[in-house]
C-alpha cells in the first residue's frame, strides 16, 4: 500500500499462519507426504504462497510452523515461528486448542471469555475452514485435534500490551483480514479501545494521560493511585469517546 507518499510492504496475521500451518499439517498428515509450501485465502481476499518449516512427521501426529511476516509494520512477532500441531481424533469432531506460548485471557471485556486461549473468532473460523478443505480433498471422515503453539510466545508478550490486557503465558493469535496492514497507530487505538472496554466491564474510572509527565502528576500531585492511570500517547482524541460512561 502507499501510507504519506512512501510505498509500504503487506505482512500477514498469526492468525493466517495458525491456520496455514494447521492446514498443511493436516494435509502431510493424511496423504503422508512431505509439504514445502501452502496455500492460504485470507478473509481480505488475498492469496498467500507460505513456505513451510520445521516439519515432524509421525505416524499420527504432524507438526509444523510458518513464520510469522508482519511486513513493514513495527511488528514484535515479525520472524517468529507459529506451530499447528495435528492428530487425528478418535471420533468424528475436529477440536482446536492452543498450548505453550499462548497467551489466556485473565480479565473479561475480550473476544474470549476468561480462561480461553487469546485468539479473536477469525483465526478459528479460517482453521476450521481449512481443514475441512483438507478433509474433502483427502476423503477422510473422521475428526482432527489441533494444538496451536508458539515456542517464544512467552518470552514475547512481555513486549507487547498483552500483560496490560491481564493476557498471560503468551501472544494473542489475532487478525481479522488475515492481513497486516502497516498502521500502527491504528493498531494502538485498536488495543486502547480494548483495554478501555474491560475497565468499563470492572467498573472502573480512569484518567487519560499521554504519557510519563502525566502519569508523575496523578501520582505525585493527585496522590491517585496508579491503576486509574491510562496512557493514551498521541491518541488522547481517539480514546475519549470508549472512555465515556
Amino acid at each position: 500500500i502507499e501510507k504519506d507518499g512512501k510505498r509500504l510492504r503487506l505482512g500477514y496475521t498469526t492468525g493466517s499462519c495458525a491456520a496455514a500451518a494447521a492446514k498443511a499439517a493436516a494435509w502431510m498428515l493424511l496423504t503422508g507426504r512431505r509439504k514445502s509450501t501452502v496455500a492460504l485465502d485470507t478473509p481480505k481476499g488475498i492469496h498467500l504462497e507460505l513456505p513451510v518449516e520445521d516439519i515432524q512427521m509421525g505416524e499420527d501426529t504432524v507438526s509444523c510452523a510458518i513464520r510469522k511476516d508482519g511486513g513493514d509494520d513495527p511488528d514484535i512477532t515479525s520472524g517468529t515461528l507459529i506451530y499447528a500441531s495435528v492428530t487425528r481424533a478418535a471420533g468424528p469432531d475436529t477440536t482446536i486448542d492452543c498450548g505453550k506460548g499462548v497467551g489466556r485471557a485473565t480479565k473479561r471485556g475480550l473476544d474470549q471469555p476468561v480462561g480461553i486461549a487469546a485468539t479473536n473468532s477469525v483465526p478459528w473460523q479460517l482453521i476450521e475452514e481449512n481443514l475441512r478443505q483438507v478433509c474433502r480433498l483427502c476423503d477422510y471422515p473422521g475428526g482432527l485435534q489441533v494444538i496451536i503453539s508458539v515456542p517464544q510466545g512467552e518470552m514475547l508478550a512481555q513486549k507487547t500490551f498483552n500483560p496490560r490486557l491481564g493476557i498471560v503465558g503468551g501472544i494473542s493469535i489475532l487478525g481479522t483480514t488475515g492481513i497486516v496492514e502497516p498502521m500502527s497507530e491504528e493498531a494502538l487505538v485498536q488495543t486502547i479501545h480494548v483495554e478501555l472496554n474491560q475497565k468499563r466491564t470492572t467498573g472502573d474510572y480512569v484518567l487519560l494521560t499521554p504519557g510519563n509527565y502525566g502519569s508523575e502528576f496523578i501520582r505525585g500531585e493527585l496522590g491517585l493511585a496508579s491503576n486509574l492511570q491510562f496512557r493514551t500517547s498521541n491518541s488522547i482524541g481517539n480514546s475519549r469517546e470508549p472512555a465515556a460512561v
